[in-house]
């Protein structure tokens, strides 16, 4: 790998281009970004430290085989996410074939349980930067019109109406429209549903 200046806040997008041309910072610092994700999936299905490491060579293996091949990069903590935890249930799985019938369904329920509620600290980090990215990209008008009509609580349409311009009847098809070009930015897309975590692949 080669060495340029990406920096350790670059875009997710940039960070994983970069890194699939063969950045060695650029990789670095997706792994030490994202490493306390992968962690966190392994904690929720309570891994041996040894089997956590064996996933996380593994999930880190498969993220550079795939890097040229993610459909849109800024979707990588979702691929991280899914791709940890189907490596976690593999371990599970061929762990759970080796112990008695009880105690194998007995730990499977547990992590069943668990496998939802991964490091959601850091995962509503990462959608709340990605709802922004989103955001900041929507033309003016919409950036203005979602401003006040979020605020709390909301501008009434006839502040809203005098301060752009905008008749009162065309405030709900106008915030209809900006929230659409919203959700389909690929930023907000990609934390939208675990469907999407999937199709990131």
């Amino acid at each position: 790998m080669l060495d340029s200046p990406v920096t350790e806040n670059g875009d997710i997008g940039e960070l994983v281009t970069a890194a699939s041309r063969g950045d060695t910072r650029a990789w670095n610092t997706i792994v030490n970004r994202y490493g306390r994700l992968v962690s966190a999936v392994c904690r929720q299905w309570r891994l041996s430290d040894a089997d956590a490491a064996d996933v996380s060579q593994t999930v880190w293996l498969r993220l550079f085989e795939q890097l040229d091949r993610l459909r849109d990069p800024r979707a990588l903590p979702a691929w991280l996410l899914t791709t940890t935890r189907r490596e976690c249930h593999h371990l599970h799985r061929a762990a759970k074939r080796e112990l008695p019938g009880a105690t194998a369904a007995r730990l499977e329920g547990q992590a069943d349980a668990t496998a939802a509620s991964i490091d959601d600290g850091l995962l509503r980090r990462e959608r709340g930067a990605a709802v922004r990215a989103a955001f900041d990209e929507l033309p003016t008008h919409c950036r203005e019109l979602l401003e006040l009509l979020l605020q709390d609580p909301p501008t009434p349409y006839e502040e809203i109406s005098a301060r752009l311009g905008v008749p009162c009847g065309g405030i709900g098809p106008n915030r209809a429209r900006c929230l659409e070009r919203l959700r389909r930015n690929p930023r907000f897309r990609a934390f939208m549903s675990e469907r999407t975590y999937q199709a990131a692949r």
